[in-house]
């Protein structure tokens, strides 16, 4: 099932939220994260249809879900510009997803910069098959990705620091849930490292949205993962997106949990 067709399969009744994930959305035991961040969001959005724009997500990933799933969601506070809500997604074993979102309508500010560099990229026409339709979590059929620096998860490599050309198979996924779905597709920065296959499981995942519309061209997002620490079985990444043309859209941070 594509993207925006699960999204519209959602039931939406009296501020109660259903549907059910197929297997071919799974992440081992789970619902992949992306789309458990991003059905969060349609929840927030369906049940207060008029927020501004999207500002700032704080995800946390509590504990496995798929097949059918409920949510629910509520303000938190309102103010004059910023209306914050937490929306939840629960299986059959209780809490899965829990997130807080902050919406916030544009203000008039001394400030229009953006302080972080771009990359040096190739267009994604000129980069390798990141992971082939073969390989891969299940939910990664329904991506396409391309390597432009950094290594493949599982090679035994050095490598912290990855960027990466990504965007949907379907072509009617272009709002802000689909944006919220692919931002979490990249394996965490220390997977490549890894010289065997062993569990990981991100716990929470934090997206600062720094303009008010993301728009790309043809899909693509570029993304980066960034290894900042990994000791005890845990490890903390920057990540970073920007559209085709180069403006960065999305900031954020991620805590992994690394099972070896």
């Amino acid at each position: 099932m594509e993207f925006s067709d699960l999204i519209a399969s959602g039931a939406f009744d009296d501020g109660q939220y259903s549907t059910s994930i197929p297997t071919g959305w799974m992440q081992g035991r789970t619902t992949y994260g992306g789309l458990s961040a991003a059905l969060c969001l349609d929840v927030a959005k369906r049940s207060f249809p008029d927020l501004p724009p999207l500002r700032s997500a704080m995800i946390s990933f509590i504990g496995p879900a798929g097949g059918d799933v409920t949510g629910q969601a509520r303000i938190l506070r309102q103010g004059k510009s910023v209306t914050f809500v937490e929306a939840d997604i629960a299986g059959e074993k209780g809490l899965a997803t829990r997130s807080q979102f902050a919406f916030g309508g544009a203000r008039a500010s001394m400030f229009d910069h953006t302080f972080s560099p771009k990359p040096d990229y190739k267009a994604p026409e000129d980069c390798e098959v990141y992971i082939p339709e073969e390989f891969g979590p299940t939910f990664a059929v329904h991506f396409e990705s391309r390597l432009v620096r950094g290594a493949r998860p599982g090679t035994g490599s050095t490598e912290h620091d990855h960027l990466i050309w990504i965007r949907h198979k379907d072509p009617k996924a272009t709002d802000m849930t689909a944006l919220l779905a692919i931002a979490d597709m990249p394996p965490p920065a220390v997977l490549p490292m890894f010289k065997e296959f062993a569990p990981i499981s991100s716990m929470t995942w934090m997206v600062n949205v720094v303009v008010e519309k993301p728009q790309t061209r043809d899909g693509w997002w570029l993304m980066q993962t960034r290894a900042e620490t990994a000791r005890d079985g845990y490890s903390s990444q920057d990540m970073l997106v920007w559209n085709r043309d180069g403006e960065l859209v999305t900031t954020g941070r991620q805590s992994v949990a690394v099972f070896i």
